[in-house]
């Protein structure tokens, strides 16, 4: 089979290597479709490599159709499934453990079935389960209009919670609008610490963190919990630890690739049995910014890096 491999030189080579062997718990995944994330623009970079027994390159989400599945599995072969990886998802086939499989919603293409998994775990861990988000809670997610923020956006909105979410410009602005979300920064214009303090919020999921952080967590409601995610604009701010204290606010690091598999199951289970039929109602949406077949990965990535995507990337083999 082929997969797309990183040369010395960072560059993205489709190659020829061997076919994946499953192990006793796995299925077999023919990859029709994966779905970009920041995270593969880091394990690119070197900086955030597989973890242990999972493909050294990248793709953490597929769709695709089951080649071999084990006798007693729920999934047989030609099921048309996605599944969240902890990595190889850039290749034509792949190993998953059954549990992090999980049936493509009706009427969803593998294209939008393949932007699932990876968004949706993450935002169900971080607001469901660190957060413990409830109706009438008000989430702030930061750059709304990723493919995470459009997950987390609309989880928090399937809830029952209101809102609150950062763009970087008036067309972001309107994609966030329609996904649900009721208050809009424009992080280029408007000054997110005043309208932090105007309204005051329960729980945060940032990816952006920098400097500033540090001046808004102690604007949260007492007992708010900020999540960290990832450090896109830098890792180190300054927190007036009184505030901080006074207020029992919690401050929580969190990644979605270090869990277990067995606690990746668990996320994706919840998932299917409270959101899944959203996905086919169209309740809840995938919204794709663009598809490019594989052998175009560099192009998507550059998508990514220069930040022009409205909802999520995919790339297609078939």
């Amino acid at each position: 089979m082929y997969a797309m491999l990183i040369d010395p030189n960072k560059r993205l080579v489709w190659s020829e290597i061997p076919d994946p062997t499953p192990k006793a718990n796995e299925v077999i995944i023919e990859v029709h479709a994966a779905a970009l994330n920041r995270a593969d623009l880091m394990q690119r970079n070197g900086d955030y490599p597989s973890p242990p027994d999972w493909p050294e390159w990248m793709g953490l989400e597929v769709a695709g159709t089951i080649l071999e599945a084990p006798s007693g599995s729920r999934w047989k072969p030609g099921d048309a499934v996605c599944a969240l990886l902890g990595g190889g998802g850039y290749a034509e086939k792949i190993a998953v453990p059954a549990e992090m499989v999980l049936p493509v919603p009706q009427g969803l293409s593998m294209a939008e079935a393949a932007a699932i998994p990876e968004a949706f775990a993450t935002s169900y861990l971080n607001l469901c389960l660190e957060a413990e988000m409830k109706a009438g809670d008000t989430v702030f997610i930061q750059a709304g209009a990723s493919g995470l923020g459009m997950a987390a956006i609309q989880l928090a909105k399937a809830s029952g919670a209101q809102v609150m979410t950062t763009v970087g410009s008036p067309e972001k602005a309107e994609f966030v609008r329609q996904l649900g979300a009721d208050i809009i920064v424009n992080r280029r214009t408007d000054d997110l610490g005043a309208i932090m303090d105007a309204n005051p919020v329960d729980i945060a999921m940032d990816c952006v963190v920098g400097a500033s952080m540090g001046a808004n967590v102690v604007k949260m409601r007492n007992g708010g919990r900020w999540i960290v995610i990832a450090t896109l604009a830098g890792a180190k701010t300054e927190i007036d630890m009184n505030l901080y204290f006074r207020k029992g606010l919690k401050l929580i690091g969190s990644t979605l690739r270090s869990r277990t598999s067995e606690v990746k199951a668990q996320i994706l289970a919840a998932i299917e049995d409270r959101f899944w039929a959203k996905f086919s109602t169209g309740e809840i949406k995938v919204i794709l910014n663009e598809t490019l077949p594989i052998e175009q990965a560099e192009a998507a990535h550059d998508i990514l890096i220069q930040q022009k995507n409205l909802g999520k990337v995919v790339l297609t083999l078939r």
